[in-house]
Parts: C-alpha cells; sequence; structure tokens
C-alpha cells in the first residue's frame, strides 16, 4: 500500500488507531517514507511523531520495516501492542490522546513566537487556530491548493 503523500496530505493528526492520535499520519509517513514519496513531511524522532514514540517505547526505523511488509493498519496496530516497551492501558492512551488534541504553543514564548511565526505563513486573521493540531492541518490545507 503506497501513499504519495507529494499528492495528498496524511490523515490528519486528529485520525486514531488503537485510541492513539497521530498513529495513522505516522503510518502515512511511514508509507511514503518506504515508497520514496514522502515530500516535504518528516518521519520519525525528529518530527512530532516524537511523541508517539517515546510513549510507547516503538523504535521509529523498526516500524519502517514493518510497513515496508505491506501489512495494513490493524496488522501493524497488533505489531505495535506486541512490540510496544511501555505497555499502556486504554486510559493512558486516551489521555495521552486528549492532551496531545489540546495542546498549545504555551510552554514558553519561544514556542508561542515559532507557533505564531509559522501561523503568519497562512494568515493573520484567523483566531480559531489554538493548537499544533490546527496549526498542522491548515498547513495540510494550505499545502495542497486550499485557503487559509
Amino acid at each position: 500500500m503506497s501513499i504519495d503523500l507529494t499528492q495528498r496530505p496524511p490523515r490528519s493528526h486528529r485520525v486514531r488507531l488503537g485510541g492513539y492520535v497521530m498513529l495513522p499520519r505516522i503510518l502515512d509517513k511511514g508509507r511514503a517514507l518506504n515508497a520514496g514519496k514522502i515530500g516535504a513531511y518528516r518521519y520519525g524522532a525528529k518530527s512530532m511523531d516524537r511523541h508517539f514514540f517515546n510513549f510507547t517505547g516503538i523504535d521509529p526505523d523498526a516500524l519502517l520495516t514493518e510497513l515496508a511488509s505491506g501489512k495494513g493498519d490493524g496488522e501493524i496496530l497488533a505489531w505495535i501492542e506486541a512490540n510496544a516497551k511501555h505497555t499502556r492501558q486504554p486510559w493512558e492512551i486516551a489521555a495521552w490522546s486528549e492532551y496531545h488534541l489540546h495542546r498549545g504553543p504555551d510552554s514558553d514564548a519561544e514556542t508561542s513566537a515559532d507557533f505564531a511565526k509559522s501561523l503568519a505563513k497562512f494568515t493573520t486573521t484567523r483566531e480559531d487556530i489554538k493548537t499544533w493540531f490546527d496549526l498542522l492541518d491548515l498547513d495540510d490545507h494550505c499545502t495542497f491548493g486550499g485557503k487559509a
């Protein structure tokens, strides 16, 4: 299953698999990376994906290898559950996902400034873009021809 991220964005960070936000997007980016079609997206420990990899203890390279085998989302989820170094209860996954759904740039002044600078690339008038997921959804939308 090949995905071309030069033609369309990966699934939103908001989409869940096994209760995990980010995971479907990570799978899209990993599949695209394996196919040589990741475009401007980043996969792994130096992207927002790091939050998932840190939470589960899954190695990004090991996940890429599993994705290269052609497994579907359900099979990959089963592999993650079997190989996660940090076994999580459903309530922990739900809490982690909720935190990330609402996480904004308010941790410090530098992060807030970076968020504002990134947002200004698309719009200076929208007041509804408050979280990192809001910003990334807007980025995907605008990158593929949408208007802010």
